[in-house]
């Protein structure tokens, strides 16, 4: 009998070893080795050749020869981007345009993951499949879309003339506001679902409750619905902040040569300079300002976890 749950243990162990391994191959292949490769581009010195820059560490080195190599790593590319204000000011601006495309998403979709959570439960379905199917048409070809609508002969500003509310086109198109549009319109569903994840779980019984105690409904939302939300409002938050950080598409098809984003300049540097090494400094800049703070909110979670214990 003891054999044969130690047989069962061990089947068990190596089953929960396998579904661990599985993710952490993953995360291994496809973004720690990608990451160490940029990051050591990075402390090179470019070149005119193919790839235009000069390795500093090579497979055939080896550990022996790391630390003989070590010392021919140059953090210029890191100093050039404090010493040259188009960086700090494009990644400032990116955090800037992310920050408040946020919160503009947050406003809309919270309204309609509310009503889709509490439509009748034959209807939710329907209405998730609406959500999410702008994901069957490319995202290239939708924003293209949009720079039809908001040109200056596109469809927006000829209703808003046939309707007698402006007398000559409005400017959309390469400004900020078109960024902000295309950003909004794109990345809608990424807060949606999460939100409506959330909020279709809400137990009902809490507000009709909250009712009989004779609560008003705005308060109770604020009270009850609302806290209860907070993990898909979080999860949906960083689901469309860290992708919105870097993009490149929206800001460099509806924005302006104004519009600065630090996705405008990563993709500058590394096609149109060829300067792979700073490119990759700029790469890896970016990964630790939207990586960090995530950890950080990561480990207050769990300590206030652990103190609700």
């Amino acid at each position: 009998m003891a054999a044969n749950m130690t047989s069962a243990d061990t089947r068990g162990s190596r089953l929960r070893w396998l579904v661990i391994a599985i993710p952490l191959a993953w995360m291994l292949i496809f973004f720690l080795i990608p990451f160490f490769n940029v990051l050591k581009i990075s402390f090179s010195t470019r070149a005119r050749a193919m790839p235009p820059y000069k390795p500093v560490l090579t497979m055939v080195d080896g550990l022996a020869g790391l630390f003989d190599k070590l010392q021919q790593f140059t953090a210029a590319n890191y100093l050039m981007l404090v010493a040259d204000s188009k960086y700090w000011l494009s990644y400032v601006s990116s955090v800037q345009i992310a920050l408040c495309s946020t919160v503009l998403i947050l406003l809309v979709a919270y309204p309609i993951a509310y009503g889709m959570a509490r439509a009748p439960r034959q209807w939710r379905t329907t209405l998730v499949m609406l959500v999410i199917l702008p994901f069957w048409t490319s995202f290239l070809i939708r924003v293209y879309a949009w720079m039809g609508i908001l040109s200056d002969e596109g469809l927006l500003n000829q209703l808003l003339m046939h309707f007698g509310l402006i007398d000559q086109p409005l400017r959309i198109l390469t400004t900020n506001w078109a960024v902000y549009i295309g950003i909004v319109y794109s990345y809608l569903p990424f807060m949606i679902l999460p939100l409506y994840a959330t909020l279709e779980k809400l137990d009902e019984t809490l507000l009709e409750a909250a009712e009989d105690l004779g609560c008003p409904p705005m308060k109770a939302f604020w009270k009850i619905t609302f806290p209860l939300s907070l993990p898909g409002v979080v999860a949906g938050c960083f689901l469309v902040f860290i992708p919105i950080t870097g993009e490149f598409v929206i800001p460099d098809l509806l924005g302006g040569s104004g519009t600065l984003m630090i996705g405008k300049t990563l993709w500058y540097e590394f096609f149109n300079n060829r300067n792979w090494p700073l490119a990759s400094a700029v790469a890896v800049v970016l990964l630790l300002i939207l990586v960090v703070p995530i950890v950080i909110f990561q480990n207050q979670q769990q300590k206030q976890a652990e103190k609700a214990r």
